[in-house]
């Protein structure tokens, strides 16, 4: 297991607390199981998409939960008798809990499950009031043109 000393960044900053914890706790839990397999691509500045490798899952075997900061993926196979006698075990037949810690303003878009894929699309929907503005000086809304070289003589 990797550990990551945040202790410098914890001294010269002030409210990201919440920020060090995830990191920590993040590099904790993520130090062992690996299935199912994933993704994470940014398609553009607010749209992400989640890619996780689910075959011989079907739609209703599958559960996702998105909370405030947290989406998590619950996948329960069913039971059922093969047809045969299984001569190799190599396609895994096991339910899995997969979570992402999502930022602030970031919702799930849809789910889609194709060819053993299941493609979670999120999108970050920053609020107006929390966009960056414009904020005029003095209320003025332009600015004047100062005069220079030749034009300062004409205007003294």
């Amino acid at each position: 297991m990797s550990r990551f000393d945040l202790t410098p960044y914890r001294r010269s900053t002030v409210g990201f607390d919440r920020l060090f914890d995830l990191l920590e706790n993040q590099a904790r839990l993520n130090s062992g199981d690996n299935y199912p397999p994933f993704n994470i691509e940014r398609r553009s500045e607010d749209r992400y998409r989640i890619t996780l490798a689910v075959a011989g899952f079907r739609p209703e075997d599958i559960d996702i939960t998105a909370q405030q900061n947290l989406l998590v993926i619950h996948g329960k196979r069913r039971e059922e008798a093969p047809a045969g006698e299984l001569l190799h075990v190599g396609i895994a037949n096991r339910g899995f809990e997969r979570r992402f810690e999502l930022a602030d303003y970031v919702r799930v878009e849809s789910a889609d499950l194709a060819d053993g894929l299941l493609i979670i699309e999120l999108l970050r929907e920053v609020p107006e009031a929390m966009k960056p503005k414009k904020i005029a000086v003095n209320g003025q809304t332009r600015l004047k043109a100062v005069p220079t070289g030749d034009d300062a003589v004409d205007a003294a």
